[in-house]
């Protein structure tokens, strides 16, 4: 498949997010039996009974269910092409965003292990399957129901319509590359889906458009494709991939007594208070209102993450930390 030139792209992208993200195109050739499935056509209507009309074009006849549209013989209508669940060539005037070389995101329906998972594109009696073949190979990685895959549509040479993930070219194309310095970026917290699952880390979409990276380090566990993450940009590394982490900042990590002790620590003129693992309960009692196990606690919870030095007579804050 060919991209289209970029500056076609531009007006596709939505600052509202991935969710209402507009359908992009591609250009391709096909080589399938039926090459307008998954497709946009136009057929001349030839019948029709109560329920449906019957169009036709090229010797192939399309259903297409009635609804608030009238239409009459011997009219041409436009419609989008497709088989459902029966094996039946139907034709709906309800345009899916998703076709054959134009990409949307579509949320799983469905799983089947031995067969893929199942999109929704929008058809009213059709769901579309993704797969297994584009999925990882472990299937605690697949998506789950509610995810959301970025897909296209295929046909094969058995007229069976498939739906194809994006691929990492794809996604590339479409990213906004971050702007500013990289200080400014630090700390802001981001939405995305997960496109690409793999073992040294997790690829994402962000709703903005910006393409990211978790590093296994930076994950308590593994994130499955299409899944959404809500992340923290600790950097930029190369390509203007912001670099994410889903694990917590060090002081959410801390225990709620030792954010207490720390904010102490904070409005104290030198940083510095008068107690320490030696000291006397009933002072750090009637100073902290916890009892001294509590205090050694959340004293071994601070000087685990370098928030505080340990002092002879006391504990300071640390420098970094101020």
């Amino acid at each position: 498949m060919e991209l289209q030139q970029l500056s076609k792209l531009k007006f596709l992208r939505n600052k509202k997010g991935w969710e209402s993200l507009p359908a992009f195109s591609f250009n391709e050739r096909g080589d399938t039996v039926n090459e307008r499935l998954g497709t946009i056509i136009s057929a001349l209507i030839i019948d029709e009974n109560e329920n449906n009309y019957f169009a036709q074009i090229d010797g192939i006849t399309y259903r297409l269910m009635k609804t608030t549209q009238n239409h009459q013989i011997g009219e041409m209508v436009q419609g989008f092409a497709y088989v459902n669940h029966k094996g039946e060539a139907m034709l709906t005037e309800s345009i899916p965003t998703i076709q054959q070389g134009r990409y949307d995101f579509a949320s799983v329906t469905k799983v089947r292990k031995d067969l893929g998972v199942f999109v929704d594109i929008g058809l009213p009696d059709k769901e579309i399957v993704v797969s297994l073949d584009f999925l990882p190979s472990e299937t605690r990685l697949w998506p789950k129901v509610g995810d959301q895959l970025l897909v296209a549509l295929t046909v094969d040479k058995k007229d069976r319509i498939w739906a194809e993930p994006a691929n990492d070219d794809i996604f590339r194309q479409i990213a906004i590359p971050p702007k500013g310095k990289e200080k400014q970026w630090r700390n802001q917290e981001v939405e995305g889906i997960v496109y690409h699952a793999k073992l040294v880390g997790s690829y994402v979409l962000t709703s903005d458009y910006h393409l990211a990276f978790i590093h296994e380090s930076e994950r308590e566990e593994e994130p499955r494709l299409g899944q959404k993450v809500n992340g923290r940009i600790i950097g930029i590394g190369q390509f203007h991939t912001l670099n994410l982490s889903l694990k917590p900042l060090a002081y959410e990590m801390i225990s709620e007594d030792a954010q207490m002790i720390l904010a102490l620590l904070t409005r104290q003129p030198d940083h510095f208070l008068p107690y320490h693992d030696k000291s006397d309960p009933q002072a750090i009692r009637e100073y902290f209102n916890i009892s001294k196990a509590q205090f050694k606690r959340a004293l071994g919870n601070l000087l685990k993450h370098r928030k505080v030095i340990q002092e002879t007579d006391g504990i300071r804050l640390k420098e970094e930390s101020h």
